[in-house]
């Protein structure tokens, strides 16, 4: 009976309806409008998000203990247990830092200074819950925000460990500290925000949309919020610059880093003139193939999605590693007799640095080429440029990964070239909600790739330089001699790393 009622009910309103919509045609609109569904909130894709998951674990096992059994295999038996702690504490350290303000200055917009740097609308997490989400590279694709922050976060946790290798068993644990949170604060974050800060492909999508549907006087008010959709970007961003997964964010911004703070502080005591061979390459050869593991994580994590096209990273990851360890080895085999395991790690590292910003660009061909020429020329750098100019690099942190972080960059610039198999420019706008092959262009990429190369080597040298220099005015950088010559980890920490 009630049924029949509401039916009834329901067929004269829909006459009065119809009536109404042949006195004012305009209703109908109205009603069309009111009538059609809302479009439901996206749902995350479970898939990506276990991906994404797996990633962020993969990543932090890079940190610890990937990087640090490295490092620490590398030094001396005496500062083997306060590398160690250097890497772990920085890991805790920035990432209680990261989701304070870090995640925020990174990853919002930061109105004047958005060029450079996010502001603090996401300061400690606000407005952040279990249902709020992140877009990935696709349009129409989303993860839990929290897992999106969990990756990046690994990111900026390993990077300023890097810093550490350059200035190994010389830099005192609490300058050590202070130091990374303010790199990590003004170097890291504004660095992460130039090259990986936009809107994402559903923003762009939509201005695009809206733009294409508007006329008359309301064409200009879309084209106005379309210009302030592609100005919401980091500056690197803007210029097109290319990089995947952090070959100016992570591996160029902590070498030059390094360079910097291994100047500042001046050689180990005893440095060419006492015997510092590491005190456990099998230690080392295991964080590197730590490291090798992880970095699958890294790279392959950095699409954000579990697709078709993770493939192609994760196989230009694996085979351009392959080819740079290959290289060293050779390389090192003719110029000093013999194939070393230090040289072959090294090898391994310099590979996995150079193709980071390009394994999403480049075609596997072109992956092979970076592995084998990135080798020789860190190798280089690593030897005689080392040599003749007497820096104490102690773990060839500038001449791996500042040097292959720039090949890297650069190459990019080059192997995504279709022509040369590579993956092409993204474009989101002249299909919105589809991402297409945009236009390449070889020059104009180029300049992009050179200007965030230029832009990170002088924001991290110069500003590292500067926070050296206020560190060692405020608690002082280094040991005193006798410390520096008993052992970081029996004067930093009262313990040691053996008992023998």
């Amino acid at each position: 009976m009630k049924l029949r009622t509401i039916a009834r009910c329901a067929g004269v309103l829909g006459a009065l309806g119809a009536v109404a919509l042949l006195i004012d045609p305009a209703l109908a609109q109205d009603a069309a409008t009111a009538a059609a569904p809302a479009a439901p909130p996206p749902v995350p894709n479970k898939g990506d998000t276990a991906f994404m998951y797996t990633a962020a674990v993969l990543v932090l096992l890079m940190t610890v203990p990937g990087l640090a059994l490295f490092y620490g295999g590398l030094v001396r038996t005496k500062n083997m247990l306060s590398m160690f702690m250097q890497v772990f504490a920085t890991l805790c350290l920035v990432g209680i830092i990261w989701v304070l303000y870090g995640y925020s200055m990174a990853f919002t917009n930061g109105g004047a200074l958005n060029d450079f740097v996010g502001g603090f609308s996401k300061a400690f997490l606000k407005g952040v819950d279990a249902n709020s989400l992140a877009g990935t590279f696709s349009n129409g694709v989303y993860i839990p925000e929290y897992v999106y922050i969990v990756f990046q976060m690994t990111f900026a946790c390993i990077t300023p460990g890097l810093i550490l290798g350059a200035v190994a068993e010389r830099l005192k644990f609490s300058a050590m500290l202070l130091f990374m949170a303010l790199w990590a604060t003004f170097i890291y974050f504004p660095i992460a925000h130039m090259v990986w800060y936009w809107g994402g492909p559903d923003a762009f999508a939509n201005a695009a949309k809206a733009l294409a549907a508007a006329t008359g006087d309301a064409k200009a008010q879309a084209q106005a919020a379309f210009d302030a959709v592609m100005n919401d970007a980091g500056i690197g961003f803007k210029w097109g610059a290319l990089d995947f997964a952090g070959g100016t964010v992570v591996h160029i911004n902590a070498g030059i880093a390094g360079l910097v703070g291994a100047l500042i502080l001046g050689p180990r005591i005893g440095y060419g003139k006492e015997p510092m061979p590491p005190h456990s390459l099998v230690n080392c050869m295991i964080g590197a193939a730590l490291l090798w593991v992880g970095w699958f994580g890294f790279n392959v994590g950095s699409g954000l999605e579990a697709n078709q096209f993770a493939g192609q990273v994760f196989i230009n990851t694996f085979i351009a590693t392959c080819a740079a360890a290959l290289s060293w080895m050779i390389v090192e085999w003719i110029a000093k007799g013999k194939p070393s395991a230090l040289g072959l790690a090294s090898g391994v590292v310099a590979g996995l640095v150079a193709i980071t910003p390009a394994c999403g660009f480049s075609g596997v061909m072109g992956s092979i080429v970076l592995g084998l020429v990135v080798s020789p020329i860190c190798f280089f750098f690593c030897s005689a440029i080392k040599s003749a100019l007497g820096y104490d690099d102690s773990l060839d942190v500038f001449g791996v990964h500042c040097v292959g972080g720039i090949i890297g960059a650069l190459a990019t610039g080059l192997l995504v070239n279709p022509d040369w198999g590579g993956a092409g420019i993204a474009d989101y706008i002249s299909k919105p909600g589809e991402m297409v092959a945009g236009t390449y262009d070889m020059a104009a990429q180029m300049l992009a790739q050179s200007k965030m190369v230029g832009m990170t080597l002088l924001w991290s040298g110069i500003g590292s330089a500067i926070l050296f220099k206020l560190v060692d005015i405020l608690v002082g950088l280094r040991p005193s001699e006798e410390r520096e010559r008993e052992g970081l980890d029996i004067t930093d920490h009262g313990e040691s790393a053996y008992h023998y």
